[in-house]
């Protein structure tokens, strides 16, 4: 509509103008005019001369691309009666002009002009006509009027026409190709807070989605992070409280019971032996309380504040270190494979503790005078960090459990563990945007730490 709407009024300003120049060039050759015309010797005088000359000029011009090989203004003069008393085209001297509005309403001091069509059949044979006043002390003895067919101006509003129509095109595509991108950037920022909604919807660890020209998406998101964490608050409660109390009914249950048998007569051994009873329940409830606050405090982080180099070899050399006691009570062998060299990107106080964690269940199961083995693996593209121990395998029906909060296989002696070691190390992984794998080898059981490279 914008484009039709221009393209219309091409036509109209260009004639306008044109007028405008017919206006300004019939004043100045009626100015030139007026001696001849007083005196009376316009038909024998040089500007008669000068005119008949202009009809026959050939200007050669080429404006725009196109080209003009014949003058197309026509200039006539008329005296005080109307009669055309000279013509630059040389073919109406003589006749008489009064009843033409551009000559007539000259003559009588308006303005004159007239549109005459040369061709009925043909819309653009019109000829637009503006004639000037001449004036011999302060009295009107003529008319000038110079022609201009409308023909002669078409090629260039033809020419603007097809200009205007190509910058329209243009300019329309660059509107559809920046509404396109606009329409993309705000698809692609929608499509991201909510797949940011659903993985939060889900529980899962997601970095909060960064806008930097869409400030109210970052708003939306700052306020789906603000209810998920209001929401967690309050759901994290009511999960913890109803798994810390299953959980601890057992050992509770076994240190009311050994209590209850103690306050009767007992032999010495059987005193000492529910006495140890109600101390291993007691440690393991301590455990279990410490690890499930660890396991909390590390859940409610959704990334890493900082990221610092871990030496992979000395971390090794401190969880082998501290688990000497327990290797010797089982005369079992360490090893670790790693170059001295490698290190991660990380937060080495959770990743220590996930190693600890991994090397105490490789300790609950590997048997007696067995192996225990750290071997690190690394590449353009990750670390794996792996730790073996020989013994038995892990049932197929609890491979898929195995990071379950509070899943445990029973060990050697017949005791659980609290089911939180494995988990926490998951939880580790993930925050190191990494992956736990474990799966059964010849002869035991091998864990896989996945960790980016520095």
């Amino acid at each position: 509509m914008v484009s039709k709407t221009v393209i219309l009024e091409l036509k109209p300003t260009v004639r306008q103008t044109t007028e405008e120049t017919l206006v300004d060039m019939a004043n100045l050759l009626a100015v030139l005019a007026e001696q001849d015309v007083a005196n009376g010797n316009m038909s024998e005088s040089r500007f008669a001369k000068l005119l008949s000359a202009y009809g026959q000029r050939d200007p050669l011009s080429h404006i725009w691309g196109v080209g003009e090989k014949a003058s197309n203004h026509r200039i006539y003069i008329t005296d005080q009666q109307g009669i055309v008393i000279a013509d630059s085209w040389q073919q109406d001297v003589g006749k008489d002009y009064s009843q033409w509005n551009d000559v007539f309403l000259t003559l009588r001091g308006q303005y004159g002009a007239r549109s005459s069509t040369e061709d009925p059949n043909d819309p653009l044979s019109t000829v637009m006509h503006i004639a000037a006043p001449i004036y011999h002390h302060g009295e009107i003895i003529g008319s000038l009027t110079v022609a201009k067919s409308n023909r002669s101006v078409q090629p260039f509003i033809d020419r603007s026409k097809r200009n205007v129509l190509f910058w329209m095109i243009w300019m329309s595509g660059l509107v559809l190709i920046a509404g396109a991108l606009f329409a993309w950037r705000i698809h692609s920022a929608l499509n991201r807070l909510e797949d940011y909604a659903k993985k939060l919807g889900q529980g899962e660890k997601v970095t909060k989605p960064v806008f930097r020209i869409s400030y109210e998406y970052q708003a939306l998101g700052d306020a789906l992070q603000k209810m998920r964490n209001k929401l967690d608050g309050k759901q994290y409660v009511e999960k913890y409280v109803q798994t810390l109390t299953h959980e601890l009914k057992s050992p509770l249950s076994a240190i009311k019971g050994a209590s209850e048998i103690l306050q009767m007569p007992l032999p010495e051994e059987k005193i000492a032996r529910f006495a140890n009873n109600i101390e291993r329940e007691s440690d393991r409830m301590l455990s279990l309380i410490n690890n499930l606050l660890e396991l909390t405090r590390l859940e409610q982080r959704p990334q890493l504040e900082t990221l610092e180099k871990i030496s992979i070899a000395a971390a090794l050399d401190d969880v082998v270190l501290a688990a000497d006691a327990r290797l010797s009570a089982k005369a079992a062998t360490c090893n670790i494979k790693c170059d001295r060299n490698s290190v991660v990107l990380g937060e080495s106080f959770l990743l220590k503790q996930a190693l600890y964690n991994l090397m105490d269940n490789a300790l609950d199961f590997v048997e007696q005078d067995g192996l225990i083995e750290w071997q690190l693996a690394v590449s353009k593209e990750a670390v794996n960090l792996s730790i073996y121990n020989s013994g038995p395998h892990i049932p197929d029906y609890a491979m898929p459990r195995l990071t379950e909060r509070f899943y445990s296989l029973p060990r050697e002696n017949g005791v659980k563990s609290s089911g939180l070691g494995l988990n926490f190390v998951d939880q580790v992984m993930k925050l190191h945007k990494g992956s736990l794998q474990i799966k059964n080898v010849s002869l035991g059981v091998k864990v896989t730490l996945n960790l980016a490279t520095t």
